[in-house]
């Protein structure tokens, strides 16, 4: 079965709230907050889904959501969620370089991201994609677990960045 990635619509609502409650045992979004992010945010929502060879209805896998902020450069992912049977094949790494892409088009230098510091697989798929800690956020989820503010230049920013180490 293949994957494919495409653009969130107002449909995936329901598909994306199951996901929540299979992927994340806390920190979750409500249904009212999924249908802001589709319809009135100004974000973009990428989907993976995966149709079955049969023709039946596509499986969402993952979805990542990026916010914008008018008047600066800066985006964040905001959500970012791969369905616990699909982790570790490779579409987190697939909806991250989307959205980078996307970010690109519309001139974001910067993405920033908040990532559970006990979140290891994210924490590690994160630095693999150039993202590097920020700041710590003390007692940052509902449970009191602490976060990384981690960040991740793009473009020009990006390959001035790697000249500097290099």
């Amino acid at each position: 079965m293949t994957a494919t990635l495409r653009r969130a619509l107002g449909h995936d609502l329901d598909a994306l709230y199951r996901l929540e409650q299979v992927a994340f045992s806390g920190d979750r979004f409500s249904r009212r907050q999924l249908w802001h992010l589709l319809n009135r945010a100004h974000a973009l929502t990428l989907v993976v889904e995966q149709r079955p060879p049969d023709g039946g209805l596509p499986r969402l896998l993952g979805y990542a959501t990026l916010l914008f902020r008018r008047g600066t450069r800066r985006a964040r992912l905001y959500s970012f969620c791969v369905h616990p049977d699909a982790r570790g094949s490779g579409l987190g790494r697939r909806l991250l370089e989307a959205l980078e892409a996307e970010a690109l088009t519309r001139d974001v230098e910067v993405l920033g991201l908040e990532v559970r510091v006990d979140n290891r697989v994210a924490l590690g798929l994160y630095r693999r994609m150039g993202f590097r800690p920020e700041r710590w956020l003390s007692d940052y989820y509902e449970d009191g677990c602490a976060g990384w503010q981690m960040a991740k230049p793009l473009g020009v920013v990006q390959e001035a960045a790697r000249a500097l180490e290099g």
